[in-house]
């Protein structure tokens, strides 16, 4: 029998908080959610329906947490899924996992990662999701001041007909950063050798200005380009993340969070939000090192998924409400929120 599991069983949906006197977790039905959310549920399984209909199979659901069992449950009664469940010939299990309960996985920033700080710091490549866009301007001899420039069309990860391009992001998933980075510049010297470009090989740390000076190399040599166009992909990708500002942002929430899961059993939860409470700066008095708002409830959100039972107390409430104080004097201050802000006020 397969096993399909799902996680997070929905991706843009969150378990609804039991209000005062309201259901609790266990008892809550696809009537007692908004109808946005019904509906969302509703097409959700009807998407599910369609997937296992068209893999023939005859599922056995399961269910971990509030959302996940509501949607199990409609998939179960859904009559469609049933007429499929009596005619399919393939079984498979079937687990629904709430994204919710696992919040610190969502929120991390998760060791030492090159392919996940290119996927998070790049821009989104237009009409894709999991895909980025890597600016191609270093490759021509176009002058711009503008980082966006929209008149070269942009590169991305994606380089299928590729081999090389291929084995190098790879390294970049399963590598740690440094080796990732030097089969970077590894590759970037067998292509330059292959075309017969003038490259200096040079030992030691590996540099972004390192690896944009053997790129410019192949700016002028049309055929080099075309032979080796995936692979400069990614580089350019590599050059780009690792001067991008959010990158050294990116190192500095690592580092909280280690020292976070260090401390947390001999620090009680007051005194890690007095630590937190200073770091808390409006628009006009943060520097591009600073937290944003948004770096703060991702923040927070690790904190307390991370923490467990939590003792309340006058300690507790006193420095929650501090820090609660502080973060929503942000949030008022900023003069164009964006959209997560906006949603969430």
């Amino acid at each position: 029998s397969a096993e399909l599991c799902l996680l997070p069983a929905l991706t843009g949906l969150l378990p609804p908080l039991p209000g005062p006197g309201g259901p609790g977790p266990a008892e809550v039905g696809l009537g007692a959610l908004p109808a946005e959310l019904r509906a969302a549920v509703r097409a959700v399984v009807g998407d599910l329906d369609a997937l296992f209909t068209a893999l023939g199979l005859r599922e056995e659901s399961f269910a971990v947490g509030a959302l996940s069992r509501v949607v199990a449950a409609e998939l179960a009664s859904y009559a469609p899924a049933r007429n499929r469940r009596r005619m399919a010939t393939n079984k498979a299990s079937v687990v629904f996992v709430d994204r919710t309960l696992d919040l610190a996985g969502a929120v991390g920033h998760h060791g030492d990662n090159l392919a996940e700080k290119i996927l998070s710091v790049l821009p989104k490549l237009p009409g894709h999701k999991t895909d980025v866009m890597v600016n191609m301007v270093e490759l021509t001899a176009l002058q711009t001041t503008d980082e966006a420039c929209s008149i070269i069309a942009p590169g991305c990860l994606a380089q299928p007909n590729d081999p090389a391009a291929k084995a190098l992001w790879e390294s970049f998933m399963n590598l740690k950063q440094k080796e990732a980075v030097m089969e970077a510049r590894r590759h970037l010297v067998e292509a330059a050798s292959r075309e017969n470009l003038p490259i200096k090989m040079s030992m030691g740390k590996v540099t972004p200005e390192q690896l944009s000076s053997y790129i410019q190399l192949f700016r002028n040599n049309l055929k080099a380009l075309e032979n080796h166009c995936g692979l400069l992909q990614l580089v350019l990708a590599t050059v780009q993340t690792l001067k991008h500002p959010q990158t050294s942002k990116w190192d500095n929430f690592l580092a909280f969070e280690r020292l976070l899961l260090q401390t947390i059993g001999e620090s009680e939860m007051p005194s890690v939000l007095n630590q937190l409470l200073p770091m808390i700066k409006s628009y006009n008095e943060r520097t591009k090192d600073d937290y944003t708002c948004e770096d703060f409830l991702i923040l927070l959100v690790y904190m307390y998924s991370v923490v467990g039972e939590i003792k309340s107390g006058k300690e507790l409430d006193a420095a929650e409400e501090e820090v609660k104080k502080a973060l929503v004097k942000a949030i008022c201050d900023e003069p164009e929120p964006s959209p997560v802000l906006r949603k969430i006020t």
